[in-house]
């Protein structure tokens, strides 16, 4: 298998290289998020490479690019710790509006492309353990129309976003995999409770009350089950950007910093870490690279696929994360320092579209009749 990349996309890198080393610096990084983590501002500077509509169709005017461009992509923005909700708002939404009306789609994804609307998923509940099919919102045929009632919560960019694409639940319980519908809820129909995040960004909660919705799908399950696949080999692409990033300031500190008249670099013991935390990158870009290239395959290969993928990258990122810190000693957690920010970058990493372990059942539930044994 050739994992080369080709000309287009060793292109498209450099071009998102040069705009993280010319305009997202870490200081500008520093001020957004002291400043609160609004990036609304980011998203228009991506827009404005065309990145805003890498995976929409030409025919919406946007890129048309696939799985692997949307993974080179990301991988950079994680190397540059870029502030935006890219991910969300520009692989992950649009993958569902691609499968809305023509008329829905014609009235959201130019916009999308061109950056001037920012839409995000909104699907997360409580009590919902990450499970797709716990949906409590409810959705109301109204006429021609709908209207949905409900919480959702852990928005990203939610204060920010000019629509949502929610999940409610048309038929059946909470927990049933039949009867939950996709619907476009446009901000002005929901109130919005912003905060900040841990690693610098923003997310909100948001309050449906009779909120008008324009329906996407009546049966979405499956649709949505593509969509987070999407986002989750997305974030393992940024994360293998942020700790190749991370393990690169790692090394130039110990060569760096001096001990006994020396670098502590040499020290064996220093060496077999960094050694160490190196595997680990390497097998996080690996399954990254795997989950890319699975996303094309039919549900069941693709969401175990993922899923493994996800196990692996959270193992790495704690690893990394935490291996980084204590070869840097005591600046890594200073506010001033760029690495404590990669750090809690990969610490809220693990908590998008679900954490380790969940992923690990996802895996289990997917391997009985192989009895763990990969096929």
């Amino acid at each position: 298998m050739d994992f080369d990349f080709s000309d287009d996309q060793l292109a498209l890198r450099e071009a998102v290289q040069r705009w993280v080393d010319k305009g997202f610096g870490f200081e500008r990084r520093h001020a957004i998020a002291k400043a609160g983590g609004a990036t609304r501002a980011v998203w228009d500077e991506l827009a404005g490479l065309g990145l805003t509509g890498l995976a929409i169709d030409p025919d919406h005017g946007g890129l048309g690019f696939g799985p692997v461009e949307a993974m080179v992509v990301n991988e950079e923005l994680g190397r540059g710790l870029v502030n935006a909700p890219y991910v969300h708002a520009a692989l992950v939404a649009p993958a569902l509006l691609a499968a809305a009306p023509a008329a829905l789609q014609s009235a959201w994804l130019p916009r999308i492309a061109e950056g001037s609307a920012l839409v995000v998923l909104a699907h997360q509940e409580r009590r919902a353990r990450w499970r797709l099919d716990h949906v409590g919102t409810r959705a109301v045929r109204n006429g021609e129309g709908w209207t949905l009632s409900g919480t959702k919560g852990v928005v990203p960019a939610g204060d920010e976003a000019d629509a949502f694409v929610v999940t409610a639940r048309i038929a059946g319980a909470d927990g049933d995999r039949a009867g939950i519908g996709m619907f476009l809820v446009e901000a002005a129909a929901v109130q919005r409770h912003g905060l900040p995040t841990h690693d610098g960004a923003r997310i909100a909660d948001i309050t449906l009350d009779a909120a008008p919705a324009a329906l996407i799908a009546e049966d979405g399950i499956e649709l949505l089950e593509h969509a987070v696949d999407i986002g989750l080999a997305g974030l393992a692409a940024e994360a293998a950007g942020v700790m190749d990033r991370l393990v690169a300031m790692t090394a130039d500190y110990l060569n760096t910093r001096r001990q006994f008249g020396v670098p502590i670099a040499s020290f064996q013991a220093l060496r077999h870490r960094i050694a160490d935390v190196k595997m680990q990158l390497e097998l996080a870009r690996s399954m990254s690279y795997y989950a890319t290239l699975k996303l094309g395959d039919a549900a069941p290969a693709r969401r175990r696929a993922v899923a493994q993928a996800r196990v692996q990258l959270g193992q790495s990122m704690r690893f990394v994360g935490q291996q980084c810190v204590q070869l840097h000693g005591g600046i890594a957690v200073t506010d001033e320092y760029a690495g404590s920010h990669y750090f809690k970058r990969l610490t809220a990493l693990e908590f998008v579209f679900g954490d380790s372990l969940h992923h690990l059942g996802e895996v289990s539930a997917r391997m009985e009749d192989t009895a763990g044994v990969f096929v």
